[in-house]
């Protein structure tokens, strides 16, 4: 910085120095009301959730969700309501294997079920031949 040696150079100085302080002041007003705002507890709920909900564990979640109820669909189909105690240990036994087996192989069982669905879709959405059409006009 300068040496000041007249006061118009002290003027010039000073009004700088208070247009910074007007910025800088402003930007610490918004800053507060930042800070402010992301305190409140809703948002510092909102704010952990988005970090904690990542795409790993949002699949993880479908995975599991998706082996738990194809075991409960495997033993209420093969089982059904029933009180006979044998009847019902078996059928733990088949949903506690099948949920362990689609746990195991989601990624394949996903992927099978998509070329399904896009096979059937696919097939739906073929426009038609009009070679094999005859279509003779009224004489």
């Amino acid at each position: 910085m300068e040496t000041i040696t007249n006061t118009s150079q002290l003027r010039v100085a000073i009004d700088a120095l208070e247009k910074k302080q007007l910025v800088e002041g402003a930007l610490l007003k918004e800053q507060c009301k930042i800070t402010y705002e992301s305190l409140k507890p809703l948002n510092l709920i909102k704010t952990t959730f988005k970090e904690l909900v990542t795409p790993d564990l949002k699949g993880n979640i479908l995975d599991g969700a998706l082996s738990i109820a194809a075991g409960y669909i495997s033993k209420k189909a093969a089982i059904g309501s029933t009180h006979n105690p044998l009847k019902q240990l078996l059928g733990t036994v088949l949903q506690l294997g099948v949920t362990s087996l689609v746990s195991k192989n989601t990624n394949g069982i996903k992927s099978g079920v998509l070329n399904i669905i896009s096979s059937v879709f696919k097939k739906r959405n073929e426009p038609y031949n009009r070679t094999n059409i005859n279509i003779t006009p009224n004489k």
